[in-house]
């Protein structure tokens, strides 16, 4: 553990991933790094972190880091230049395209790791200055239709509910959130509703996910038929006088036409069944729970938001809580699970191309109001590009200039291989970033410029319960990197809009942001912090975690809409009549499956952050692809096989998976590897990029898709302290390691190709072993007594142990029997395998815990007892309770045994 000199101060800020907002303590060490542990005072997480918030300390490096700025030069090089170089360049650029082409031909897009003050000072300056819309979000690819459903029903983006009601609620539903993994400090909120209170819970998913491990109901509905269920949720309430009949009478309008959609859609609990694939027994005692439980919060994220119809799936849940008054009420809501850490933030400035700021919209009214505050005479005055047609729009030749914050678009946005080329058809491709590669910036950027990371830049983020907390500097910004509000303002300032963009801090960012959401509401708008527009600096340095709305005057409001009071014209809620569910994209006998992106427990995005860390790379280290034995069998692939996936886009090569957990008919593949960190994983490229009509989100759940083996005969790992540059012609994916790097390989060339490599990379000073006739070959090159690089391939398992292995390269110096004994893969000295890491928190290998369970360990709890595997964040354990199920039960002969494997 790193020693902290007890004169560095702890810092209280707010963990760089996703929507929970949790609160972080890091205390510097003096070296460029930082200890982190959760802040036991924060609201949102009263000390909890995930893995990967746990494992922030190890990704603070330099390694990789953009310093600073940098113009490519006619001869293609990027070559280092002043920043006031940069800027002016930018802005004459800039400036040019719109003289020329308007200022529709320009855009922004932005990211949901940016602050508020960030998105706040961009928006202003596209929309308020330049005169164009077209600044969009990576939040439109996680939220965005939650947002339209809130404004379709609520008449503004409000989330009513607040994450008190996860302890209070007797019912828990969760639709498409995998929430064990992707939100695991709000799912142990949950699971100690479950012990404590009996809360029953229920977990509505095509995949059976980690978190339907602890469902009292689970629901395997087929893929797009969630508005059917919730349809035919809203019939069932109705036909067994489960509707609050006044509330709908006082507070709401269109439940007649939103009930008989409803009934079109799924008039009865067998109709329900039958459109959604699921068994009528299920599909009642879901209805029955929800219909005799008052207390009820429905939780939804990405598998109900991703989709061509994930506004009305939206608006179908909310229509299951206003027609039961089920809203603004202690453990009673719907909640989105928002995925990003400032997705918020983004939503309250206008960082989504059909908003204006402060919540306000594209209205005569709204735009006069932001026009007169801003003093903004160009003000665009209609919608903006959302952010796949703002990509299509730049293929087409449209959109001429593009400034890229943030995010990585060339990998995350659908149909990415065709967002990648239309990045390099830009006049001018600007990218604020702080790390000096990645697949975005690898495809033709004109001019980098080096942002502040997490515990460099200060300001405030919002969380899912619209919590407003503060981000803090702990680090000194390394090199000559800024703020990205203050490199907007600069290039603002050279196009000649200064008096508008005359801030000198985060706080000045932020009394302006407060100040414009407060301007003319008078509680005609919900979002509102004026209270907080005259904060002092030292106030803004210090304040503590606050929910809005924050009027001037009053108190905070955990929750919204109990006294029925919404923000539409007439202050009523809407219900919506959804269309008649239908995919987009239907399977054909060449496409037969569909395939469902998301999210692994320990990586975040496309890895710029997550893998740096050791730790988070071990427990699913390579890029795969999820099947079903059924179709596994049909198609020709095995477990720990490997694939071809292909669809209409794109194609990749996975590691396969064979798991009963997936429901037939569809594959699942993570979305985190990039052309930087893998060779042939880029799903991103398969996905169709068909849209929401309302929302503008893509559908990433359920592109047609075939799989194919693909056959390697050899596999194998290498591990440098320097980053190698692969042989061509081989499949391989890259891993953080203690030390250095660490490469899975596999491919089909000869023995003598791979020594041949290797003597180039790393010179002829090598151990080696080979046998032709086995097909292993296994090298090391030492520095005094360390492991510089090494290779090991063979044959299927042939090659050696690469946990054995990976341990060894961690050690500072090897004994002379670890160096004589390394090239044979496997331990000599007792130093045995962990095995893949199950508890990423505190690195405990699958090995350890299976020895633990031989060892009489029986139950999660008794686990963490031994080993404190699962007593941090939680979401490893769905993974123990499985290896408990598995292990052999003594005296069971191997038909008991299989069946108690079967039947986890």
């Amino acid at each position: 553990m790193t020693a902290i000199d007890p004169a560095l101060r702890a810092t209280r800020t707010t963990c760089a991933y996703c929507g929970v907002g949790c609160g972080v303590l890091a205390t510097p060490d003096g070296n460029g790094g930082a200890a982190i542990s959760g802040d036991t005072e924060h609201p949102a997480n009263f000390g909890r972190l995930c893995s990967k918030g746990s494992a922030l300390g190890e990704t603070l490096g330099l390694e990789g880091r953009l310093l600073h700025p940098m113009i490519r030069c006619s001869n293609g090089v990027m070559e280092r230049v002043a920043w006031t170089d940069a800027l002016d360049h930018v802005a004459h650029r800039f400036h040019h395209i719109i003289a020329r082409d308007g200022p529709g031909a320009v855009a922004f897009y932005l990211s949901g790791q940016l602050l508020t003050e960030d998105y706040y000072v961009a928006n202003k300056l596209m929309k308020g200055f330049i005169g164009s819309a077209n600044v969009d979000t990576n939040s439109r690819l996680c939220m965005s239709s939650s947002v339209a459903g809130h404004k379709r029903a609520f008449g503004a983006d409000t989330v009513p509910g607040c994450y008190e009601d996860l302890d209070e609620a007797d019912l828990l539903v969760l639709t498409g959130s995998n929430a064990a993994w992707c939100h695991p400090v709000l799912f142990q909120r949950m699971l100690v509703n479950k012990q404590r209170r009996g809360a029953r819970i229920v977990v509505i998913d095509p995949r059976r996910t980690d978190t339907a491990g602890d469902a009292d109901l689970f629901l395997g509905l087929k893929p797009g038929t969630d508005t059917a269920l919730f349809s035919g949720l809203l019939v069932y309430l109705a036909d067994n006088g489960a509707l609050d009949r006044d509330y709908i009478e006082r507070y709401t309008a269109g439940f007649e036409d939103a009930m008989a959609r409803a009934r079109s859609i799924a008039g009865s609990t067998a109709a329900t069944a039958l459109a959604t694939g699921l068994a009528e027994k299920d599909v009642a005692a879901f209805f029955q729970m929800f219909a005799n439980t008052p207390r009820v919060v429905t939780l939804y994220s990405q598998g109900v938001n991703q989709s061509a119809q994930g506004t009305d799936k939206v608006n179908a849940i909310l229509n299951c809580h206003l027609a039961t008054g089920r809203i603004g009420k202690p453990g009673a809501s719907p909640f989105s699970l928002t995925g990003q850490p400032n997705a918020m933030g983004g939503r309250e400035v206008g960082g989504l191309a059909n908003q204006l700021a402060a919540h306000m919209n594209f209205t005569p009214p709204d735009i006069d109001r932001v026009r007169r505050f801003w003093k903004a005479p160009r003000i665009a005055t209609h919608e903006g590009l959302k952010a796949v047609q703002m990509f299509e729009a730049i293929a087409r030749g449209e959109i001429k200039a593009l400034w890229v914050m943030g995010t990585n678009p060339a990998v995350s946005l659908p149909d990415a291989d065709a967002a990648r080329a239309a990045l390099g058809k830009l006049e001018l491709f600007v990218v604020s970033e702080n790390v000096r590669s990645n697949d975005t910036v690898n495809s033709g950027v004109h001019v980098l410029l080096p942002a502040q990371a997490w515990g460099e830049k200060s300001g405030t983020v919002t969380n899912s319960e619209r919590r407003i907390s503060r981000q803090r500097a702990f680090l000194t910004p390394p090199g000559e990197t800024k703020p990205d509000w203050w490199i907007v303002g600069e290039v603002a300032k050279r196009l000649g809009f200064g008096a508008a963009f005359n801030f000198n801090s985060a706080a000045d960012v932020f009394r302006e942001h407060a100040a414009l959401s407060a301007f003319e509401n008078g509680g005609s708008r919900d979002f509102d912090v004026g209270a907080l527009s005259s904060l002092s600096d030292e106030a803004f340095d210090a304040m503590a975690p606050v929910q809005w709305p924050i009027r001037a005057g009053e108190a905070p409001r955990p929750r919204l809409f109990a006294d029925g009071r919404f923000f539409s014209n007439d202050h009523k809620a809407r219900f919506i009549a959804p269309e008649v569910p239908v995919l987009r994209t239907e399977t054909t006998a060449a496409r037969p499956l569909r395939l469902n992106t998301g999210r692994i427990r320990d990586q975040w995005h496309t890895m710029t952050r997550t893998g740096a860390s050791p730790r988070l790379g071990q427990h699913l280290p390579e890029p795969f692809v999820e099947i079903h034995p059924d179709d596994a069998l049909k198609s020709g692939v095995t477990d720990d096989s490997f694939a071809r996936i292909t669809t209409d886009y794109g194609q990749c090569i996975l590691k396969v998976v064979v798991s009963e957990r997936q429901q037939r008919g569809m594959l699942f593949a993570p979305i985190h590897w990039s052309e930087e960190t893998a060779s042939d994983a880029r799903v991103g490229a398969l996905v169709a990029p068909f849209t929401d009509p309302y929302s503008g989100q893509p559908e990433n759940k359920a592109t047609p898709a075939s799989i194919v083996p693909y056959e390697y005969v050899f596999r194998g790992f290498a591990l440098s302290r320097a980053l190698l540059a692969l042989p061509p012609q081989i499949w391989w994916t890259r891993v953080s390691v203690s030390g250095g790097h660490g490469y899975l390989l596999a491919n089909n060339a000869d023995l003598a190709g791979w020594q041949s490599w290797l003597h180039a990379a790393a010179g002829d000073d090598l151990a080696e072993y080979k046998d032709v006739g086995g097909g292993v070959y296994r090298a090391a090159s030492f520095s005094n007594d360390r492991i510089e690089t090494c290779l090991f391939v063979g044959p299927a398992r042939d090659a050696g142990d690469w946990n054995v292995v990976k341990s060894l390269f961690a050690a500072e110096a090897l004994s002379n029997d670890q160096r004589r004994t390394l090239l044979s893969g496997r331990s000599m000295d007792g130093l045995a395998s962990a095995g893949p890491v199950v508890c990423a928190c505190f690195g405990v290998g699958r090995t350890t815990i299976c020895d633990a369970i031989a060892a009489g360990a029986g139950t999660a709890a008794e686990i963490g007892a031994r080993l404190k595997a699962g007593t941090n964040c939680g979401s490893c354990i769905p993974e123990l309770k499985r290896l408990i199920a598995q292990a052999p039960v003594p005296g069971a002969d191997s038909d008991q045994r299989q069946l108690a494997t079967a039947s986890n």
